[in-house]
C-alpha cells in the first residue's frame, strides 16, 4: 500500500468509526500529510510502518525548529498518534512507535470569565424591539443556562427542547448526546421567541427543526453568534474579551463556586475527561477569602489576606 492509501483509510476511519466532525478530520489529515511530506524529504520511500521512533522523534523536533507554537505542535503530535493507532487497529503494525513520543508541555490557559452582574448587564442591553431581539435574548440565556458550545447552540433542535421537563438534548462533539437542564428564564425566553417570532419566518427546507434562524429562515453561523455577543459586551461597557465560550466558562465557574459536584459539571459540559473540567475549578481570591472567613473555625471575624 501507499501513504495515500493509508491516509485515505485513516480518513474513512475517523469519519465512520469515530464520528469525528469535518473540522477535526481535516485537521488530522493535514497533520498526517505533514508527516508524509517530511518523510519524503528525510527518509525517502519509507512507508508509515517502516518509520522508527527515532525518525518520528526527529519529525517532532523539526516541527519545533520551524517555530510553530506549542499548541500547534501538540495538535500535530495528536494527529500522528491517532494515525498510528489506526494502523494498529487495522493490523498493519504490531507496535506503536509513537507511544513514547512527547510534545511540549502546555500551560492550561484559563479563559475570561464574567461575573453574574456582567452577564445580566449584557442580557439587559439586548433591544427586544429589534427584529431579532427576542431570538438573541433567548440564545444568550440558553448559552449561560446550559453552558453550550457555540456549535451546539446553532444546531439545537426544537424537537430536543423540552420546556415542561426543563431540559434540552444536546448533540456534542463526535455526535455524542447529553441531557442538560435549562432554567426557567431561558425556557420563558425561548418559548416567547418560538411562539411570537420564529413562526413568522419563511423557513427554508432542511431548517424546519432548527431552533435559531436568521431572517432568511436558515440556521445561524458561528460568526453571527460571535458578533451578537461582541455587540452586547460593547453596549454593556465590558472591556474583557467576550465570546460564546465565555458564557460556557462562566456557567461552569459559577456552578463550581456555588458548590456543584465536579462530575455533574463534567456531564453537563460534555467533557470526556474530568481533567478537562478541572480547569473550571479556578476561583478568584475574593471567593476564597469569603469561603475561609465563613467556614474556618479560627477565622470568625478575622481579616484574611490572600
Amino acid at each position: 500500500m501507499s501513504w495515500k492509501a493509508y491516509i485515505k483509510g485513516f480518513k474513512a476511519y475517523m469519519k465512520l468509526e469515530r464520528s469525528m466532525s469535518i473540522n477535526s478530520v481535516d485537521a488530522y489529515m493535514r497533520d498526517v500529510e505533514k508527516l508524509w511530506q517530511w518523510s519524503l524529504m528525510n527518509v525517502g520511500e519509507a512507508m508509515p510502518e517502516d518509520m522508527t521512533y527515532q525518525q518520528l522523534k526527529s519529525f517532532i523536533q523539526d516541527i519545533h525548529k520551524m517555530g510553530m507554537g506549542d499548541r500547534t505542535q501538540a495538535r500535530i503530535l495528536s494527529g500522528v498518534k491517532a494515525f498510528y493507532k489506526y494502523l494498529l487497529i487495522e493490523d498493519i503494525m504490531d507496535d506503536d512507535p509513537t507511544e513514547l513520543l512527547e510534545g511540549p508541555k502546555l500551560s492550561r490557559k484559563i479563559p475570561e470569565v464574567l461575573n453574574y452582574e456582567e452577564i445580566e448587564s449584557m442580557l439587559s442591553t439586548i433591544d427586544l424591539s429589534e427584529e431579532h431581539g427576542h431570538r438573541n435574548r433567548a440564545m444568550l440565556e440558553t448559552l449561560y443556562a446550559c453552558g453550550l458550545r457555540v456549535s451546539e447552540l446553532i444546531t439545537l433542535r426544537i424537537s430536543h427542547f423540552y420546556p415542561e421537563e426543563g431540559f434540552v438534548r444536546v448533540i456534542g462533539k463526535n455526535n455524542k448526546e447529553r441531557i442538560v437542564p435549562i432554567g426557567e428564564e431561558a425556557i420563558k425566553q425561548n418559548l416567547y421567541y418560538l411562539n411570537h417570532h420564529r413562526v413568522k419566518l419563511n423557513i427554508k427546507t432542511g431548517f424546519e427543526d432548527t431552533l435559531y434562524l436568521n431572517r432568511r429562515g436558515k440556521g445561524l453561523t458561528r460568526v453571527m453568534v460571535f458578533y451578537i455577543i461582541k455587540k452586547a459586551a460593547e453596549r454593556a461597557g465590558i472591556k474583557k474579551t467576550v465570546s460564546p465560550h465565555t458564557f460556557r466558562h462562566s456557567f461552569a465557574t459559577h456552578l463550581v463556586e456555588g458548590g456543584a459536584d465536579l462530575r455533574a459539571v463534567q456531564e453537563m459540559l460534555g467533557h470526556e475527561s474530568i481533567l478537562t473540567t478541572e480547569i473550571y475549578t479556578h476561583l478568584d481570591t475574593n471567593f476564597l477569602r469569603e469561603t475561609l472567613l465563613n467556614f474556618h473555625p479560627r477565622m470568625n471575624g478575622a481579616e484574611v489576606r490572600l
